[in-house]
């Protein structure tokens, strides 16, 4: 059976989708780079139980549409319009560059109740030589190589969890996704500026495993430190893909915190 499906129309005309499931106060889940709505595919049965969840399907993917230009701001704004559209206050998760997508899309909207991130990307630069790989295997039709460059060098997937990844189902829709790549990771080059933040009440809480890279780590007290109502939990045993390696233990903090 086919999952219900809300459509809106971003800012810049642009159609986004999100697959719908559940009934109850809203949550909204942002995928990070290489993924969609499937990247939530073991933690919604969690959250469907007592919540309507809208997964997102970032622009360029599934049945979402795609832009002539892209930029981080147009995705903050397909969020938002995702919210907005809701027409209830919705906890908003986003995931690596989701949730530095969701963080912006958090200043577009006052329909963000609560905000669940889940080391969000916030880099100074960008590996290059690893983004101009996976940009050669892309132009070369070799997507799967692709998507495992960049799993490995830029996001820090461990060989467990480079396996768990690869043997999901969600494995082809993911390869399908390499031409979102290397545009996606160059968006996450970002100045977190606290001023832009310093009016914004919306209570969020910071995720991250004990087992990810440092720099994520550093990535989450940065963004804590900028906002003034958050707290910090670390993931025990998990690194950048508890999604997929333990969903029930995110689920179960995420509506810890959506339900305090």
């Amino acid at each position: 059976m086919e999952p219900d499906l809300l459509t809106v129309t971003s800012k810049d005309g642009t159609t986004i989708a999100a697959t719908v499931g559940g009934e109850g106060p809203p949550i909204v889940l942002v995928h990070g780079t290489t993924g969609s709505d499937f990247s939530w595919s073991s933690v919604r049965p969690h959250l469907e139980a007592r919540n309507a969840v809208y997964a997102v399907q970032r622009r360029g993917r599934g049945r979402s549409g795609d832009g002539p230009e892209y930029s981080l701001a147009r995705e903050a704004e397909d969020i938002a319009a995702v919210i907005d559209a809701i027409g209830a206050p919705a906890t908003l998760v986003g995931h690596s560059f989701g949730g530095t997508c969701s963080l912006e899309a958090s200043l577009l909207t006052t329909n963000v109740r609560r905000l669940v991130l889940y080391e969000p990307t916030v880099v100074a630069e960008v590996d290059e030589s690893t983004l101009r790989s996976v940009d050669s295997l892309v132009s070369a039709g070799m997507n799967e190589a692709a998507t495992e460059a960049y799993l490995r060098g830029v996001a820090g997937l461990t060989d467990e969890e480079m396996e768990l990844v690869r043997s999901s189902p969600t494995w082809n829709d993911r390869v399908a996704a390499a031409h979102t790549l290397s545009r996606e990771d160059r968006a996450c080059v970002y100045t977190l500026d606290p001023q832009r933040f310093a009016g914004m009440n919306v209570p969020t809480l910071l995720l991250t495993g004990s087992e990810s890279p440092p720099e994520f780590r550093r990535w989450v007290d940065d963004v804590a430190a900028a906002l003034r109502d958050s707290a910090i939990h670390v993931l025990e045993g998990q690194g950048h893909a508890a999604n997929v390696a333990a969903p029930e233990l995110l689920a179960t903090e995420i509506l810890k915190f959506t339900d305090s």
